[in-house]
C-alpha cells in the first residue's frame, strides 16, 4: 500500500510541477502579445499623426493623394508584419501549451 502511495504522490507532484510550468509560461506569452501589440499601437497612433501633418502641408490634390497613398501602402504592410509576429506569438503559446500534455501521452505509451 505505501508502494502506491509513493507513486501517487510522485505522479501528484509532476502534474503540479507541469501545471505550474504551464502557466508560468502561458503568462509570459500573453505578457510578450500585450506588450507587441501596445509597442505596435502606438507607432500605428505616431505614423498617423505624421500622416495627418504631412497632409494638411500639402499644397495640392495631386501631393494629398500621394501623400496618402504613401501612408496606406505603409499601414498595410505594418499591418500585415504586426499580424505575422502576432500569428507567431500565438503559434508558439498552443506549442508551449501543449507540451505537458504530449510529455504525459509519451510517458503512457513509454510505460506500455
Amino acid at each position: 500500500m505505501a508502494y502506491n502511495l509513493d507513486d501517487s504522490q510522485s505522479v501528484s507532484k509532476a502534474q503540479l510541477e507541469a501545471v505550474t510550468t504551464l502557466s508560468s509560461s502561458f503568462v509570459k506569452s500573453l505578457q510578450a502579445i500585450a506588450a507587441e501589440t501596445t509597442d505596435y499601437s502606438k507607432k500605428s497612433f505616431e505614423d498617423g499623426a505624421a500622416f495627418l501633418e504631412r497632409l494638411r502641408g500639402a499644397q495640392s490634390f495631386e501631393s494629398a493623394v500621394e501623400v496618402q497613398s504613401e501612408y496606406a501602402k505603409a499601414a498595410y504592410s505594418a499591418f500585415i508584419e504586426q499580424a505575422k509576429k502576432i500569428g507567431e506569438f500565438y503559434s508558439n503559446l498552443s506549442k508551449e501549451a501543449f507540451k505537458p500534455v504530449e510529455t504525459a501521452i509519451a510517458k503512457v505509451q513509454g510505460g506500455k
